[in-house]
């Protein structure tokens, strides 16, 4: 098939790998610009962008898609149809109309639970069992066209974010490829009105960790904030960031630290297996505590 592919991060990058090895033609690859990064603060293309080029694609990365030119420029390329995964800008009517087949989104979660910008972190922070991928026809509302393939896949009990959306990235890679080889017999279905959340984007004013809260929920903003943005407290004034946990068994007050990182909580414990301290890169919470002098017994 003719194809115009959008997406922005590396959560995108298997897609279009996958579209590609597929042998469908990929007309055109839309993605956010290059924005100023790194310590010279200059222009980095997205990881789509790279991945684009590397593979000889064209690629396009227009501010806006609500302008008549940039819409006309779309419609020109003459795709049977869009396939959509993390892009970052909302598309407009004139857009999601223009393909022939219309526009497929690639959706990590199990819709409708999880609309919104931040699926993968709000299934692990609410303790989600499971989770997946859903393979949708867009339409103007927000994650809420009808659902055409579902894959889905359990949370396993200490994943992060980061391990997640790892695996939901190669899931919906294969679900988009075996969607549209079988486009012709799938059969779109309603999202029901109930079990509808929404999965507002993360705000950094929630990675603060509480330890006078139940360990399960310390447990789950942990992984759910790992690696981005981190959750985070503080040790003698030393701000670190917890990257990794599991619960565990230990008394005290809340925020004491125990033999193998434990800690405290209001209710119960957690085992913390990976830490950031200032200034220096993620190791294991073992090789941290070996390597720091005079580490405290408390966590604020």
């Amino acid at each position: 098939m003719r194809i115009v592919f959008m997406g922005t991060p590396d959560f995108s990058v298997p897609v279009l790998d996958a579209l590609v090895d597929a042998g469908h033609e990929i007309a055109a690859v839309y993605c956010q610009p290059p924005r100023p990064a790194g310590r010279g603060k200059k222009d980095r293309p997205t990881p789509v962008q790279a991945r684009a080029e590397a593979l000889g694609l064209e690629v396009r990365y227009p501010v806006s898609l609500r302008n008549a030119e940039a819409q006309a420029d779309f419609a020109a390329l003459g795709a049977e149809i869009a396939v959509v995964v993390a892009y970052g800008l909302i598309l407009p009517q004139a857009v999601l109309d223009a393909p022939a087949r219309g526009c497929l989104n690639i959706h990590a979660s199990l819709l409708p639970r999880w609309r919104g910008a931040a699926p993968i972190h709000r299934a692990v922070m609410a303790g989600d069992a499971e989770t997946g991928v859903c393979i949708m026809q867009m339409e103007a509302g927000l994650d809420t066209g009808p659902v055409l393939l579902r894959r889905d896949t359990a949370i396993g009990v200490e994943e992060t974010t980061g391990s997640l959306h790892d695996r939901l990235s190669m899931l919906g890679a294969s679900a988009i490829v075996d969607a549209l080889s079988r486009l012709e017999e799938l059969s779109p279905e309603e999202q029901p009105e109930d079990g509808v959340t929404y999965a507002a984007k993360i705000d950094k004013a929630e990675a603060r960790i509480d330890w006078t809260r139940p360990a399960t929920d310390v447990d789950r903003l942990i992984r759910g904030l790992s690696p981005f943005p981190g959750a985070w407290c503080k040790a003698d004034g030393e701000r670190l960031k917890l990257l990794g946990s599991g619960l565990a068994d230990q008394s005290g007050a809340p925020g004491t630290l125990g033999p193998g990182f434990t800690v405290t909580c209001g209710e119960g414990a957690v085992r913390i297996s990976r830490v950031q301290r200032e200034g220096k890169r993620a190791m294991d919470a073992g090789e941290v505590l070996r390597g720091w002098q005079g580490a405290p017994d408390r966590l604020d």
